[in-house]
């Protein structure tokens, strides 16, 4: 899935107008200068035969050369890792959320909380991630000062100060917690019926501890493979994000190569993410073979 996907991207980029070679090119060049600049990266070539060659030196960790002549591998050092602490965070507090915000509706199915959770986590699905960004922008950076609107790089690379992940992270968790929170709901209404379930019940125990002993076991599958499809969109919307907060990670990366048509710096920031997501995927199915092979 991911070759073909890294397939896409190159016919995708060579669809877009231009080339790298004109995108790159310095004000008042030649033809001819623009023509060597093109044979020197290689567009002269057919687009199938550029791929192979990336392809090809990918499993060395060879992701190319970017179109002003930096090795793609050294332009995504710093930023990747930024990327993955804003991603994981969020994955960590959508996961959180959810939890919280699914169990608790399921203590009481139709009651007053579970119709507010349902209504709130439609609507929270609902916003893109810039719409939340803006929204928090507003209250809490513009209004009131409390937290930074941009963010400010250290020596490292890596954010300043930890307060300006904050709006950052909420802007990307907010919607995924709202689908997930419902997927965490849903999973427990499955559960609810299950016949080791209904004996917890009939023992006595407590709807707490049956909820957190007897159903949510069983419901981890679902909320693994649910939680597991949040990683594309949380690393997705995070190129929405980092842009607005002027966040060091790969969208600012992702949208200078756009505008380049920088192929082997796409195609490197494609490569990342999707073998992030691909190893989440797989943890998340390894815990579904697991959870599932344990029942009698």
């Amino acid at each position: 899935m991911l070759a073909v996907l890294l397939a896409v991207v190159f016919a995708a980029v060579e669809l877009l107008p231009g080339d790298a070679a004109s995108a790159t090119s310095d004000r008042g060049e030649s033809a001819a200068d623009a023509a060597a600049r093109r044979r020197l990266l290689g567009l002269d070539r057919p687009v199938w035969e550029r791929f192979l060659d990336w392809m090809t030196a990918l499993p060395t960790g060879d992701l190319g050369t970017s179109a002003r002549g930096e090795r793609v591998t050294g332009l995504l050092s710093a930023p990747f890792p930024n990327t993955l602490l804003l991603g994981g965070t969020a994955f960590a507090a959508t996961l959180a959320t959810a939890l919280a915000l699914g169990c608790r509706a399921a203590l009481h199915p139709g009651g007053p909380v579970d119709r507010i959770v349902n209504i709130t986590s439609g609507i929270a699905l609902a916003l893109p991630e810039f719409v939340v960004a803006v929204g928090l922008l507003l209250p809490l950076s513009l209004w009131t000062g409390w937290l930074p609107a941009v963010t400010l790089t250290a020596p490292d690379g890596a954010p300043a100060s930890w307060t300006m992940l904050v709006m950052p992270v909420l802007a990307l968790t907010v919607p995924q917690a709202g689908w997930n929170a419902r997927i965490v709901r849903g999973a427990l209404a499955d559960q609810a019926g299950a016949p080791h379930v209904t004996a917890a019940h009939l023992d006595g125990l407590s709807p707490r501890r049956v909820l957190l002993r007897h159903a949510l076991p069983g419901a981890w599958p679902a909320i693994a493979t649910g939680a597991a499809t949040s990683t594309g969109m949380l690393l997705g919307g995070a190129v929405v994000v980092e842009t607005l907060f002027n966040y060091p990670g790969l969208g600012t990366v992702l949208a200078g190569a756009v505008s380049d048509r920088d192929t082997p710096v796409i195609a490197g920031v494609v490569a990342c993410t999707g073998a992030v997501i691909s190893l989440v995927l797989l943890c998340a199915d390894l815990i579904r073979a697991r959870t599932l092979g344990a029942r009698p």
